[in-house]
């Protein structure tokens, strides 16, 4: 039986802003876009979730919910600065750490012998290591797999600790709303709620001809976490699936040719990401499987087009814009992005389509 940790900073580049300017404490914060700018919320504070401001919402939405939000464009190094002290913090209980970003991260203390084994123990000394070298508070989840581990770490934030022993999974999954699994989204919930699947207890009772015919290849999955089970090991290799850049655009952009201008100005800031990934030694054996450009639209819809083995050069990236932009629909483009994706350990195993 593993111990699994899932650790999540509170409001994390909010809480790095407030514990450098403690008058911003109690003000509603956000790191993103400028009142003048399009723009996105990184982050925002909890006074600044109380209007109904979340991460990733448009800035002029959460000014309209919000018209008195601070809104600060942020400090990557200084948030890069703190995420390096708290991996190092985690290294002292063990060398299972998976991160998943700059403030949250699985730790597998399944064979640390630090108090006693107990991984309750584990969680509350790495939450107070934390608040004590960094002055940051962070949520944590203790069970025995990354998925509940995960869905515990949000039970009592912020500032929170919630365990869920092995004997109390069966009855914990039970009620837990099927829209909490990571990987299903919006739409999957939607279309779970339309088959009167609301919760996990749901599932198990489901027939499973129907859940296959409406999910496919997700039935499987939907299935073991709904039943509570999540096999995945911790993986401390850092491996990335994926890399990418993209920006909001002060204006939408009307003309194809500000779109490839827009382009050429994002390739040099993803080069770079990518030149520092291959410096590490899970990027030094981490190829490049495609390439592909996304396009944002007036109306908000976007779409993704990709291709396998693209290399990464503007004018062998103009057919794949060219295509995103065909599907614009007279809308102008008001954001724009470049990503690639990586040939992962187990597709480099296996003559699989990426």
């Amino acid at each position: 039986m593993r111990k699994i940790i899932h650790i999540d900073m509170d409001c994390f580049f909010a809480a790095v802003e407030m514990r450098d300017n403690p008058a911003l404490k109690h003000l509603p914060l956000a790191i993103g876009g400028s009142r003048q700018s399009r723009g996105v919320i990184s982050t925002c504070n909890y006074p600044a979730r109380a209007y109904g401001v979340r991460s990733a919402m448009p800035t002029g939405q959460a000014l309209k919910l919000c018209p008195q939000l601070t809104l600060l464009s942020g400090n990557m190094d200084k948030y890069v600065a703190a995420s390096r002290q708290i991996r190092a913090i985690f290294a002292r209980y063990t060398d299972q750490i998976e991160p998943l970003s700059l403030d949250e991260a699985y730790l597998d203390v399944t064979d640390c012998n630090l108090f006693q084994g107990s991984a309750t123990r584990i969680a509350e000394d790495i939450r107070r290591c934390i608040y004590t070298e960094t002055g940051l508070t962070a949520s944590a989840g203790v069970a025995p797999n990354k998925f509940l581990a995960k869905i515990a770490s949000d039970e009592n934030k912020p500032d929170g600790l919630f365990v869920l022993t092995p004997d109390k999974v069966s009855e914990f999954v039970k009620t837990l709303p099927l829209k909490r699994i990571p990987g299903v989204g919006s739409k999957t919930a939607e279309r779970l709620s339309l088959l009167g699947l609301h919760h996990c207890a749901d599932i198990v009772t489901a027939p499973l001809p129907l859940l296959v015919k409406h999910f496919g290849g997700l039935a499987d999955s939907l299935l073991k976490r709904s039943n509570g089970i999540d096999e995945r090991p911790v993986c401390s290799n850092e491996q990335r699936k994926s890399l990418g850049v993209e920006r909001t655009l002060e204006q939408d952009l009307l003309q194809y040719n500000d779109c490839v201008e827009a382009l050429s100005q994002l390739l040099p800031q993803l080069q770079r990401r990518l030149d520092n990934y291959s410096n590490t030694a899970a990027g030094r054996m981490t190829p490049i499987q495609k390439v592909g450009i996304k396009l944002k639209f007036s109306d908000f819809r976007q779409t993704t087009v990709e291709k396998q083995g693209q290399p990464l050069q503007l004018d062998k990236l103009l057919p794949l814009l060219d295509e995103a932009w065909q599907r614009r629909q007279q809308q102008g483009v008001r954001l724009i992005g470049l990503q690639i994706g990586f040939k992962t350990a187990a597709l480099q195993q296996l003559p699989l389509p990426f």
